[in-house]
C-alpha cells in the first residue's frame, strides 16, 4: 500500500494501481472518455486530466500510477478548463446529429458535454464525410461519429483477437476502419458486436432489421412467431432502469404478446433440444474415439473465427446447429404440420443477445426445402426500441408465460446464456445417459465463473471428464493452441465468442464505461440465469415433457436420420485476408 493526498485528504492505495483506480477508491469521480476497464487504457481523449504536485503538466489519470506520498488534485480551475477545451475540440469534429443518433440518451460524449456544461463549440473541426460501411448483416460503422477513442480497436485486437479494425492515416487523417478501406463484411470480422458495446457513441451499432419485422407482422399471409433466447430476460430490464440482473422472464413474454406476434416461444425449449442432440454426439464421439474434443457450435461468432483461423479444428465442431437455428427448423416442420400451416407462410423471429445471429440466420447451410431455418434476428436492444416504440409500460406488465407447445424449458436450457452453461447443461444429460440412472447432482460449478479459461475433470460414473470452458475469442485462441502444440487434451470443450457468454453479448444493453468499473456485467447476469435454473422444475433437458414429446411424435432418436436433417449442419474453411 501507499500513502496518496487526493483533493487534500490522505488515502491509503495499492501499488501500481493508477490514479483514476486510486480515485475510485476515495469516491472521488474523473471524467473519462477513452478509458475502459480492463480493455482500454492509453490516455489520448485528455479528459481525466488531473494535476499532480510538483508536475511541469497535467497529467492523464487512467495512465498515470500512484507512488508514495503523490499528492493529486482533480477539481482545479485549470484542470476543469483543460479537461473543457479538450472535449470541446472532439466535439468540433463530430457530427452533432444527437436527436436522430441511436446512441440519444446513452451517449457518453454527450453525458459528458452535459455534466462539463458545453454550451458553445468555439471551434471549428474538418467535418470530413465518410461514408456509412452498412454491408455485414450484423454492424454498422458511422466514422462521421467516431471520436478515435480506439476502445473498438482494443477490443477486437486485444480482447478478441481478430484485428479487421484499426487507426489509419495519420494527423487529421486519422480514421477508424479495416485494410484498403474494406467493408466490414469482406474482412474476417466475426460479427461478434463487443465493438459496438465497446463504442461510447453511436458510430458503431447492430444493422436493424425492425421494419423487416413490422411489415412481415402487417402481411395477413404470414404466421409471425417470436422465439427469445436465455440472455435476453437477464438484461433486457435495464433498458427499462431496472437493475442490472433483473430476471424479466413473465414480463418478456408479455410484452412480445403486447406487439401481437401469432406465437411467443421460449429458445430455451430448443436449447434443450440443443443438448439432446449434442449430449448424443458427445456419448458417441467418446465411444468412438473419433473427432475428440467435441467443441460446442451454439456461438456463430466462434464458429466464423474457427473457419478463418482454425479450419483444422472444424471436424471437431459438433454439428448440432445452434438452439434458434434448430427451433426455426422445428417451427416450420414439426409446428407447421402440427398447426396446419405451410411452412412458407411462417416467419421466425428471433430475439438473441447476439449480432452475430444476423449473420448465421442468413448461412446457406441453415435452410431446410429452400427455406431459412430463421428469417430475422434482433438483438435486445432492437426489442426494447420496439416495446417503447409501442407505448407499452414494461416495468408494471403483468407477468405471462411462454405459448405452448415451445414453452416449457428446462434449468439446463436456461443456462445456455452464460458461459459454462453449455457444458454444464450437456454434462446433466450424458452423465445420466452413460450412467444409466438419474443423478441427484445437477450443479457442476466448477464450469461457471467468468475465468476465461476454465478445465476440469467431472466424474461420471467411472471415467472422467475431461473439459475445458473458455470465454472471449482471445481466450479461445489461447486454449485452441496449448491443443494444437499437445500441451493440453480434452474430451469436451465449450467456447462463446463473448467474453462471460451471451449475457455479454454484442446485442445486449449497452452501459456506460463509468458503470463497468462499479459492476461486472457478466456476473450480475449471469446469477440472474442461474436463479431461474434453480427455480426450475425440470433441471434436465432430456426430462423436458415437450422435448420428449417432440422426440417421440416427431424427431426419433436424438442424431437419428431426421434429426441430422433438421438439426444438424456443416461449415466451412474461410480465408483470413
Amino acid at each position: 500500500m501507499v500513502n496518496i493526498k487526493i483533493n487534500g485528504k490522505e488515502y491509503q492505495v495499492p501499488e501500481g494501481i493508477t490514479v483514476l483506480e486510486a480515485a475510485r477508491y476515495a469516491n472521488v469521480d474523473i471524467p473519462t472518455l477513452c478509458y475502459l476497464k480492463d480493455v482500454n487504457a492509453i490516455g489520448s481523449c485528455r479528459l481525466c486530466l488531473v494535476e499532480i504536485k510538483g508536475g511541469r503538466a497535467y497529467q492523464a489519470a487512467c495512465v498515470y500510477p500512484v507512488s508514495e506520498g503523490l499528492e493529486i488534485e482533480t477539481n482545479t480551475p485549470g484542470v476543469r478548463k483543460a479537461r473543457r477545451v479538450n472535449l470541446e475540440l472532439i466535439l468540433s469534429n463530430h457530427e452533432r446529429k444527437c436527436l436522430t443518433c441511436i446512441r440519444n440518451g446513452n451517449c457518453e460524449l454527450q453525458k459528458l458535454s452535459e455534466t462539463m456544461h458545453v454550451t458553445d463549440i468555439p471551434f471549428e473541426g474538418e467535418n470530413t464525410e465518410y461514408e456509412i460501411d452498412d454491408v455485414s448483416p450484423s454492424i454498422v460503422r458511422n466514422n462521421n461519429k467516431c471520436v478515435l477513442c480506439r476502445r473498438c480497436i482494443s477490443v477486437c485486437k486485444n480482447v478478441q483477437t481478430v484485428s479487421v479494425i484499426d487507426a489509419m492515416e495519420r494527423g487529421f487523417n486519422t480514421v477508424v476502419g479495416c485494410a484498403d478501406h474494406m467493408n466490414l463484411a469482406d474482412t474476417a470480422c466475426v460479427n461478434c458486436g463487443q465493438c459496438i458495446a465497446a463504442c461510447p457513441v453511436g458510430a458503431l451499432y447492430e444493422k436493424s432489421n425492425v421494419d423487416e419485422v413490422y411489415r412481415a407482422m402487417e402481411d395477413e399471409t404470414k404466421h409471425v412467431v417470436v422465439q427469445v433466447a436465455p440472455a435476453v430476460r437477464a438484461a433486457i430490464g435495464e433498458e427499462f432502469g431496472l437493475p442490472i440482473g433483473t430476471r424479466c422472464t413473465g414480463k418478456l413474454a408479455a410484452s412480445l404478446k403486447e406487439l401481437g406476434f401469432d406465437g411467443v416461444f421460449d429458445t430455451d425449449t430448443a436449447a434443450d433440444v440443443t443438448i439432446m442432440e449434442e449430449g448424443t454426439e458427445l456419448i458417441q464421439r467418446l465411444k468412438e474415439g473419433k473427432n475428440l474434443p467435441i467443441i460446442t457450435s451454439c456461438s456463430p461468432g466462434w464458429v466464423k473465427f474457427c473457419e478463418h483461423e482454425f479450419p483444422e479444428f472444424l471436424d471437431n465442431l459438433s454439428s448440432a446447429k445452434s438452439p434458434h437455428e434448430m427451433f426455426g427448423a422445428l417451427l416450420k416442420s414439426y409446428y407447421a404440420e402440427k398447426k396446419g400451416i405451410d411452412p412458407k407462410n411462417i416467419y421466425v423471429v428471433s430475439i438473441m443477445p447476439c449480432t452475430a445471429k444476423k449473420f448465421e440466420s442468413g448461412r446457406e447451410e441453415l435452410s431446410n426445402d429452400g427455406l431459412q431455418d430463421v428469417d430475422v434476428v434482433l438483438t435486445t436492444r432492437e426489442l426494447a426500441r420496439m416495446i417503447k416504440e409501442a407505448n407499452i409500460d414494461f416495468v408494471n406488465l403483468e407477468d405471462a408465460e411462454f405459448d405452448l407447445p415451445f414453452g416449457e424449458a428446462s434449468g439446463a436450457g436456461v443456462i445456455f446464456g452464460a458461459t459454462g452453461g453449455v457444458m454444464e447443461a450437456a454434462v446433466r444429460t450424458a452423465a445420466d445417459i452413460l450412467t444409466g440412472k438419474s443423478l441427484d447432482n445437477v450443479d457442476y460449478k466448477a464450469v461457471r465463473g467468468i475465468e476465461g479459461i476454465k478445465e476440469a475433470e467431472i466424474p461420471i460414473g467411472d471415467m472422467k471428464l475431461k473439459v475445458a470452458v473458455a470465454n472471449g475469442l482471445g481466450n479461445a485462441r489461447k486454449l485452441l493452441e496449448r491443443v494444437k502444440s499437445g500441451e493440453a487434451e480434452y474430451q469436451f470443450i465449450e467456447i462463446m465468442a463473448c467474453p462471460g457468454g451471451c449475457v455479454n453479448g454484442g446485442g445486449q444493453p449497452i452501459q456506460s464505461s463509468k458503470v463497468k468499473m462499479d459492476i461486472d456485467l457478466r456476473s450480475e447476469r449471469a446469477k440472474a440465469l442461474y436463479e431461474e435454473d434453480l427455480a426450475m422444475p425440470v433441471r434436465k433437458s432430456h426430462e423436458n415433457p415437450i422435448v420428449k414429446e417432440m422426440y417421440a411424435e416427431y424427431i426419433g432418436e436424438p442424431c437419428g436420420h431426421k434429426a441430422h436433417e433438421l438439426l444438424h449442419t456443416h461449415y466451412k474453411a474461410r480465408a483470413k485476408y
